[in-house]
């Protein structure tokens, strides 16, 4: 990578409905609906450096693709693209900008044209999808801890907003709630469902362990299907951890040994505190520690019961 590019931060090159476009021509007018209105769904992925130092594996693509498809059902949005063609084009993607280091990858479908909220003329619309990539820094590995505030927002339901579905405009409920704890003096939130029970933080799962078993609540919790989660459950098995789905209440994260968010941008990330309440002795525990361990390992390629989960590139 070149000085200049290095401090761009940014590709050389996105993918825009089925062109590599270079990244300063990808351009929409500032009115376009999916600017104003947030008339998108999404997806979070990440592509790392194997352990061979040349190898990049991306990290659950097929998963997140799949994910993605999803979310455009559920929006009625008529994608021109199947899934396996996605998955190709963050390959291409990545081959085309050279990218031989960490970097997230933002998959975006979007509706380009609707300058104002004229829903029905959108119905089974095709949408316009986008690909783009920059480098990141992980923190696996590193001695870390979150203190963490039970939000007094509510987390969105089924039948409202569906978190199933991981569009930008259901993050206006992570980010109220995120905003709700830096504003408190906290790092980051848990945010309880309309039943008062634990749904996830601002864009990560949670995991608490007790008494040595591991507890998450399930996916009709509103919390979005993670990719990281089914992964992290599969590796916790692997450390013979009972692994249990459940509703959870607020006062079991007080309570809890060790407690975790997971999740593509946060990968695995230790909670210290609950409305500063120390969890356990306060610091990362010895299962958390271990499962990074064990996660760095998977994303990086360096064992291979885990290449399933990678796409090398």
């Amino acid at each position: 990578m070149s000085p200049a590019r290095a401090a761009k931060k940014t590709a050389e090159f996105v993918w825009l409905n089925g062109e590599l476009e270079p990244w300063d021509s990808a351009t929409l007018h500032v009115s376009t609906v999916a600017a104003t209105g947030h008339f998108n769904v999404f997806e979070g992925i990440k592509a790392y450096l194997g352990s061979d130092g040349d190898t990049l594996n991306v990290f659950g693509l097929a998963a997140h693709i799949r994910r993605l498809a999803a979310s455009m059902k559920l929006t009625r949005m008529a994608c021109r693209w199947t899934e396996d063609e996605l998955c190709q084009a963050v390959v291409d993607l990545l081959r085309k900008n050279g990218t031989r280091e960490d970097s997230y990858i933002r998959p975006v479908a979007f509706f380009s044209g609707l300058q104002h909220a004229d829903f029905p003329s959108e119905l089974n619309a095709e949408p316009e999808v986008l690909i783009w990539t920059r480098p990141f820094k992980t923190t696996l590995g590193t001695d870390r801890a979150l203190a963490c505030q039970v939000s007094s927002w509510t987390r969105l339901t089924d039948n409202q907003m569906p978190p199933r579905i991981k569009t930008m405009s259901n993050y206006q409920n992570n980010r109220l709630a995120a905003l709700e704890a830096r504003t408190n003096g906290y790092d980051s939130a848990v945010l309880l469902g309309p039943d008062g029970k634990v749904t996830e933080g601002p864009g990560a799962c949670v995991f608490i362990v007790r008494d040595g078993v591991a507890l998450t609540p399930p996916v009709t919790a509103g919390i979005l299907e993670s990719v990281t989660r089914a992964a992290v459950m599969r590796l916790l098995s692997e450390l013979d951890v009972r692994m249990v789905e459940r509703p959870i209440d607020r006062t079991e994260l007080y309570l809890a040994d060790e407690a975790f968010f997971c999740g593509t941008g946060w990968e695995i990330l230790p909670i210290t505190s609950f409305d500063r309440l120390p969890v356990g002795n306060g610091e990362m525990g010895p299962l958390t520690r271990n499962l990074d361990r064990l996660y760095h390992d998977a994303v990086r390629g360096a064992r291979a019961r885990d290449r399933e989960w990678l796409t090398r590139v």
